[in-house]
This record gives structure tokens, C-alpha cells and sequence, in this order.
């Protein structure tokens, strides 16, 4: 039995190329915390990668959209549309700024916000759409970029989890008024935590960047006219920044592959799970995560299939909770009576088997194998 003995984990950096090299010239000049020429050098290679002016890095994917949210200056009560089926921290800074959000289902194909949803909740008091593409395939931009123009709304674009995911040949990142990242060990490039800000707009870089600084100012250094947050990006952390973007077309490479294999061996899956979607017209999937679906005919729990696994040595993740049932936000008052029944249906079915970057064949292998058994209820212990 090998309970409680993780042989294939959920996930995994792969750290390779100038990263401790990156690591031991800043030892050497003694630059670690967030003064040093990495911090700079990453900002300007992902916003040159982005395509995008100005990138700002901070210390994690939630302080980016913090000062995200703040840097817009939406009017109290001001409304931004948002995906219910999303991590929590889309929406902390919503409630912080004293925002309404205001939340679309999911379509069961791609996983992302249902685009044809959302331009019946628009009225006076919208003022953004918060974009979160999800898992590895990107939201319909084409309709966001109409609705956005056509209702002078700005784009909050959450790219946590899509760096190097394209739509229409353009980076995901890019369409926003302003985008964010998220650099945690999980995502295509990591620098362990980390995040950056990206945009077009000299305005919003250099509220940002005072932002995340403690709004120190040049009259007087502590001296201060406004509350900030101290959400800086540290040289150490930039050095391996830069060294991982180096290697993003690799990455992303690696992962399609990953991911082909899982769709490749798992197709007989069918029958009991949905599989992730591989393309669309627009995009074609980069696998942040490979996330499967319990259908509803599958005769066995997600809690059974997850124990399974985890007996086996295979770590698994569960989807998000949708935000409308999230119990703090009910306690807090948010989302009364509110229903999103395909959100409810994939946070309550969905999973994500082992699919990091440090994954090998054996261990996809193992995976599928075990998982084929489970379903297949051929090995069922």
C-alpha cells in the first residue's frame, strides 16, 4: 500500500537554463531584496514580451490585481462583471475598493465565463470587465474587446494562468487596459511567488508603482499623501524570472506535449470524464492545469476517484468553488439566492491530475494507468 507516499506530484517547476546563475551573480554583488538590475531587466523583457509598454512586478498574483483594481479609481458601488467560477483573489480586490461584483456562469466547453451572458448585466454602473482565462484555453476576446468598446468599459485582464497562451495569434495579457500574472511554482514561468502588471498606460504604470511601494514620494521619502502596499518584487526573485522567460517557448512546447499525451491515453476515458478542450478556431490549449470532469453517469463520486488516486501516490487538485457559494462571501452577504449551475457542476466534478512541468512519461504513465483502472473499476481497492 503506498498510503500517504506522493510519487507524482500535482505539480512541479522545471528550473533550468541561467537560473542559478542568475541566482549567484546577485549573491556576488550582494543585491537581493528588491533593489538590483533584475527586477528592471524582467520588467522590461515581459512587457516586451507582452508587447505591451509598461510591466510592473510585485510580490505575488494577488497583489497584482490589488493594485490592479486600485490603479483604475472606479467609483465606489461601480459595478465589474467577473466569472463566478475563478480563484478568490479575482475578487478580493473588488470588495476592498468597495466595487460590486457582479458574476457570469461558465460554458461547460471551455471552462471560461459565457461570453453570450454577459451584456445583460451591463447597465449605468458597469464600469470593467474582469477577464480570467481559465486552465489553459482563453476566453473569447473578440467579444469582450465589442462589449468593452461599445460600453466604454475597461478590461481587467487576469492571465495567472495562461502566460504564452495566445488568442488569435496575440498574446493573452495583452488585450487588457491592464493585465495580470501570476509567477507562483505552478505556472508556466515561476519565481517561486511573484507577480507583474502590464499596460499601456504611463498613468496607470506609475500608480502602480507607487502602490506597491508605500506611495513613498520624492518630496519627503517618508512622508506619505496616499496608503499603499509593500508588494515589491525581490532581485532574487527577478533573477529567476528572467532566466524562466528565457525558456517560455520550451515550456509551453513541453506542455502540449504533456498534455497531447494525456488526451492521447485517456480518450477511452470518455465514456466517464470530459476531457479539457484541445483548440478552438482562436487558441489551442497550453495546459496550465489538465483538468478532468466527472460526468454524471460515471458511478463514482469525485471523492472516491481523488482517494484512489492519492492511495496510489498521485496528488490531485480539485477545481475552484464558485464565488456565489463561497461561505465567506455568503456570511458577508454577497450572491443571495444567485445560481450558476455550470460553474456549481464544475467545481463539484471537476479535478486536475499531475501535469507540472517536471512531469515525465513514466509518471503520465503511472497516472493513467491507475486512473484508467479506478474508472474503469478494474484495480478498485
Amino acid at each position: 500500500m503506498l498510503k500517504n507516499r506522493i510519487i507524482v506530484p500535482v505539480n512541479g517547476p522545471l528550473l533550468i537554463g541561467n537560473v542559478k546563475k542568475n541566482i549567484l551573480d546577485c549573491l556576488k554583488k550582494n543585491f537581493i531584496s528588491s533593489s538590483g538590475a533584475y527586477v528592471k531587466e524582467f520588467e522590461q523583457k515581459f512587457a516586451k514580451f507582452l508587447k505591451k509598454k509598461y510591466a510592473i512586478s510585485v510580490s505575488n498574483g494577488t497583489a497584482a490585481l490589488q493594485l490592479a483594481i486600485e490603479s483604475l479609481n472606479l467609483k465606489k458601488g461601480s459595478e465589474v462583471i467577473l466569472p463566478s467560477f475563478t480563484i478568490i483573489s479575482c475578487i478580493l480586490p473588488l470588495i476592498r475598493c468597495g466595487l460590486k461584483p457582479v458574476l457570469i456562469d461558465s460554458d461547460l466547453s471551455s471552462w471560461n465565463m459565457k461570453v453570450e451572458d454577459i451584456e445583460k448585466k451591463i447597465n449605468k454602473k458597469t464600469k470593467a470587465i474582469m477577464v480570467v482565462h481559465i486552465y489553459g484555453m482563453p476566453t473569447d476576446m473578440k467579444v469582450i474587446l465589442k462589449l468593452a468598446k461599445k460600453y466604454k468599459l475597461k478590461i481587467i485582464e487576469d492571465s495567472a494562468e495562461s502566460i504564452g497562451l495566445t488568442f488569435d495569434n496575440k498574446q493573452c495579457g495583452s488585450f487588457g487596459d491592464i493585465s495580470t500574472f501570476s509567477f507562483f511554482a505552478n505556472k508556466h514561468i515561476t519565481t517561486g511567488e511573484g507577480g507583474m502588471i502590464v499596460t499601456n498606460s504611463l498613468k496607470i504604470a506609475n500608480r502602480c508603482r507607487s502602490l506597491r511601494n508605500l506611495f513613498f514620494n520624492n518630496e519627503r521619502r517618508f512622508k506619505h499623501y496616499e496608503l499603499g502596499w509593500n508588494y515589491r518584487l525581490t532581485n532574487l526573485q527577478a533573477a529567476i524570472g528572467v532566466a524562466q522567460l528565457e525558456k517560455i517557448n520550451y515550456f509551453i512546447k513541453k506542455k502540449r506535449k504533456m498534455g497531447d499525451y494525456y488526451q492521447k491515453h485517456l480518450k477511452t476515458l470518455s465514456k466517464y470524464v470530459y476531457l479539457p478542450k484541445i483548440k478552438n478556431k482562436y487558441s489551442k490549449n497550453v495546459y496550465w492545469v489538465f483538468g478532468l470532469v466527472l460526468r454524471k453517469d460515471a458511478k463514482i463520486s469525485l471523492k472516491k476517484v481523488m482517494e484512489q488516486l492519492k492511495r496510489r501516490g498521485i496528488e490531485t487538485r480539485n477545481f475552484f468553488w464558485p464565488l456565489h457559494q463561497q461561505p465567506i462571501l455568503k456570511k458577508m452577504g454577497y450572491f443571495k439566492n444567485s445560481k450558476h449551475p455550470n460553474a456549481e457542476f464544475l467545481s463539484k466534478n471537476g479535478f486536475y491530475i499531475p501535469s507540472g512541468l517536471s512531469i515525465s512519461q513514466k509518471d503520465q504513465k503511472y497516472v493513467i494507468k491507475n486512473l484508467i483502472n479506478i474508472l474503469e473499476k478494474k484495480n478498485y481497492v
